[in-house]
C-alpha cells in the first residue's frame, strides 16, 4: 500500500459519495465500516486501485503520471489517481446495483473536458466516443453529443491566455425562484440599490485599469445575477453606460433579462444603445400554474410579451432557458413549453435538468427530486425541438442533485454560440468578476492550473469591503 496516494485519496470521500447516492445508496451506508476503502498501489509505474464489497471486486489499473516540474507532476498524479479511484468505485457499484447512469462514471460538472482532452490527444472523434463509452461507461448518445459540442466550439474564435472575459454580477431579483441557490435577494424597497451601484462602479473603474494593466484583450462579457433588468430604470442606465465606458471592444456582450416582468421598452433601448446584442428572457415554463409554485411571479403572456417588444426594439439574439423536471409538471406540460418555444423562435435555447441545491427553497423544504426517466424523455424533447429549430448544442454542463443524473445543454443557431458560455464551462479563458459573489479565475493551462479570487456574497458585506475585492483581482492577475 503506498502511504501517500492513500493519504490522498482520503481526501476525496466526498466525491466517492456521490457517486453511492448516484446509485441510490443512503448516505448512512457510509457508517459502515471498512465498506467503501480502497486498496491503493503504486507499482512498476502504475496506480492500481481495488474495491471490495461482500461478493464484488473491482479492479482499475492505469500509469502513473510523472513530470520534471515538481508541482506539475503532483497536479498530475492526484488528477490520475482520484479519476481511477471513482472509475473502479463506479465499476463495483455498477455490478452490484445493476444501475447504468447515462453519463456513466463522470460526476464532474464539466463532462467536455474528456472528449476536448482526447481531441487534443490526437484521437479522432469517432475513437475519442470510444474511449467515453469503454472507459468511462458512458452511454454512446451523451458520448456522441459530447463530440458534437467539440465540433461547433472547434469552430468558435480560439480562447487563450491573451484573452480576458469579463463578468458584472447584479444580485436582485423581483422574486426568488424555489430552486434558485444564487447568490441574489429580492430588490424589496429597493434601499440597497443605491449603494450597491456605487461600490460596483468603483469596482468596475478599478478592474478596468486591472484588465490594461494584465496586457489582456477583452474577448466576452456578461451582465448576470440575479436579474440585472430588475433594476430600476435610472440604475439600469447607469450600470449600461459605465459598462460600454469602461469595456469597449468586446467580441460578444450579454445581459440577463430573464423576468420577463422586468423588461420595458425604455431598458432595450438602453441594452441596445450600449451595444449590447445577446439578451436572456427565460420563461424555465411557460405552463403558468409551474410559473406561481416556483415563485416567479409572471405569466406565460408575459413572456410573450417581452419577446414581441424585444424583436420590435430590433435585439438580435434572443435567448431561451427553460427547465425539464419542474415540481408537479408531466411531459405534456414540458411539451407545452416546447411549443411555445417553436412560435417565439429564440436564436438559443438552454435546456436545464431540475437541481435541488441545498440552499434552495425546494431543498429546505425538501421537496424530492422528479421521476428520473420521465426528466429524460422532456431533455428529449428539448433537443427534438432544438433541433426542429435548426439549433445545434455548443455547450453542456452537469450539476449535483440532479434529477437522473442528466445534463443542461446550450442550443445555438448556427453563428450564435455564447462565447462567455463556452468559456466558463470549459474555463478555457481569464475571468475578471466584479459584484457580489463574482469569481475571478486565472487560468495555467500549462500546469492544468486554476487559481480563484471570490467577491463575498452577502450584499453588505460586498458594500464595506469592495477595496478587499479589488486588492484580491490585483492581486490574481498583476501579481
Amino acid at each position: 500500500m503506498n502511504h501517500e496516494l492513500m493519504s490522498y485519496l482520503e481526501t476525496i470521500e466526498p466525491e466517492l459519495k456521490v457517486l453511492t447516492r448516484l446509485f441510490g445508496l443512503p448516505e448512512s451506508i457510509w457508517d459502515e465500516p471498512k465498506k467503501f476503502i480502497p486498496d491503493a498501489r503504486e507499482e512498476q509505474g502504475l496506480f492500481r486501485i481495488i474495491f471490495e464489497s461482500d461478493s464484488f471486486r473491482a479492479e482499475r489499473a492505469a500509469p502513473a503520471p510523472d513530470d520534471s516540474n515538481p508541482r506539475v507532476r503532483i497536479l498530475h498524479r492526484r488528477r490520475a489517481a482520484r479519476r481511477l479511484c471513482k472509475q473502479a468505485l463506479y465499476d463495483l457499484l455498477r455490478d452490484m446495483t445493476g444501475i447504468r447512469p447515462p453519463w456513466g462514471s463522470l460526476t464532474g460538472v464539466r463532462p467536455t473536458h474528456l472528449m476536448l482532452e482526447a481531441l487534443k490527444e490526437g484521437l479522432t472523434p469517432e475513437a475519442a466516443v470510444d474511449r467515453l463509452v469503454t472507459d468511462f461507461d458512458v452511454a454512446p448518445d451523451r458520448a456522441a453529443l459530447l463530440a458534437e459540442i467539440a465540433a461547433v466550439q472547434e469552430k468558435l474564435p480560439a480562447p487563450g491566455g491573451e484573452w480576458m472575459d469579463v463578468y458584472i454580477g447584479i444580485p436582485f431579483c423581483t422574486t426568488r425562484c424555489a430552486y434558485c441557490s444564487f447568490s441574489s435577494g429580492e430588490i424589496g424597497d429597493g434601499s440597497l440599490v443605491s449603494p450597491y451601484m456605487d461600490a460596483l462602479v468603483r469596482e468596475m473603474r478599478a478592474c478596468r485599469e486591472i484588465l490594461r494593466d494584465s496586457g489582456r484583450k477583452l474577448r466576452a462579457l456578461y451582465i448576470g445575477g440575479g436579474t440585472p433588468t430588475a433594476l430600476p430604470q435610472d440604475a439600469f442606465e447607469r450600470l449600461m453606460a459605465e459598462t460600454a465606458g469602461c469595456f469597449p471592444g468586446a467580441m460578444e456582450y450579454t445581459v440577463e433579462a430573464g423576468r420577463p416582468d422586468t423588461l420595458t421598452r425604455e431598458k432595450l433601448r438602453a441594452i441596445r444603445n450600449a451595444g449590447f446584442s445577446r439578451i436572456s428572457i427565460n420563461p424555465q415554463t411557460m405552463n403558468d400554474r409551474t410559473l406561481k409554485i416556483i415563485g416567479r411571479a409572471h405569466t406565460a403572456q408575459q413572456v410573450r410579451d417581452a419577446y414581441t417588444l424585444a424583436r420590435e426594439e430590433a435585439v438580435p439574439h434572443i435567448n431561451m432557458d427553460v427547465i425539464a423536471g419542474l415540481p408537479g409538471e408531466n411531459e405534456q406540460d414540458f411539451a407545452h413549453t416546447m411549443d411555445e418555444a417553436r412560435k417565439l423562435k429564440p436564436e438559443s435555447l438552454t435546456v436545464h435538468t431540475l437541481a435541488i441545491k441545498r440552499s434552495s427553497r425546494m431543498s429546505l423544504e425538501n421537496h424530492p427530486l422528479p421521476d428520473g426517466e420521465m426528466t429524460a424523455r422532456m431533455v428529449e424533447a428539448g433537443r427534438e425541438t432544438a433541433r426542429s429549430l435548426g439549433m445545434v448544442p455548443y455547450y453542456l454542463y452537469k450539476q449535483k442533485y440532479m434529477a437522473g443524473n442528466l445534463e443542461n445543454t446550450g442550443y445555438a443557431l448556427p453563428g450564435h454560440a455564447c462565447l462567455y458560455n463556452v468559456d466558463i464551462m470549459e474555463e478555457t479563458s481569464h475571468i475578471l468578476a466584479m459584484g457580489a459573489g463574482g469569481i475571478s479565475k486565472r487560468i495555467f493551462p500549462e500546469e492544468g492550473h486554476i487559481e480563484r479570487a471570490p467577491n463575498v456574497s452577502n450584499i453588505h458585506d460586498y458594500l464595506t469591503r469592495t477595496d478587499e475585492m479589488i486588492r484580491r483581482k490585483t492581486e490574481l492577475f498583476l501579481k
